[in-house]
């Protein structure tokens, strides 16, 4: 059975797919800040990295243009804003300047609460749940 997507969930699945695109050309272009911000525990971190940015485009191209891949995107997408919560952790708790700039508790702290938020957008345009909304299909059984 094939399933329409609804308007709301293409727009969000283009939104988070232009985000995560960014976000990756940006890794692969100016690592710097986020070598900084990476906890020392991490290895070769400047490897991790680049291969971040190159999952995160991998996973928004994927979210977008290949539907088969589309669960994969999201479940990958969701792992990953998951896996990067010890690198914003860091930067708040040891105050790691980005460009320069030391950001507050005004910035960390709604960041902290938007993480949850990531991890269930990149689910629910993946077509992963449908929670907290339901497909008419499934109400109807």
């Amino acid at each position: 059975m094939i399933t329409k997507t609804s308007p709301v969930r293409l727009l969000m699945r283009r939104v988070l797919a232009l985000f995560y695109f960014t976000a990756g050309i940006i890794h692969l272009r100016s690592p710097g800040d986020f070598i900084a911000i990476t906890p020392h525990w991490v290895p070769d971190i400047p490897l991790v990295i680049a291969l971040t940015g190159k999952a995160e485009i991998a996973g928004a191209l994927a979210l977008v243009l290949v539907p088969r891949l589309r669960k994969a995107a999201g479940i990958g997408l969701a792992l990953y804003a998951v896996c990067v919560f010890p690198a914003n952790v860091n930067q708040a708790l040891n105050d790691i300047p980005i460009g320069g700039t030391h950001l507050s508790w005004w910035y960390h702290a709604p960041r902290f609460l938007l993480q949850p938020v990531l991890v269930w957008w990149a689910l629910w345009v993946g077509d992963v749940i449908d929670w907290p909304f339901r497909r008419r299909v499934d109400a109807i059984r």
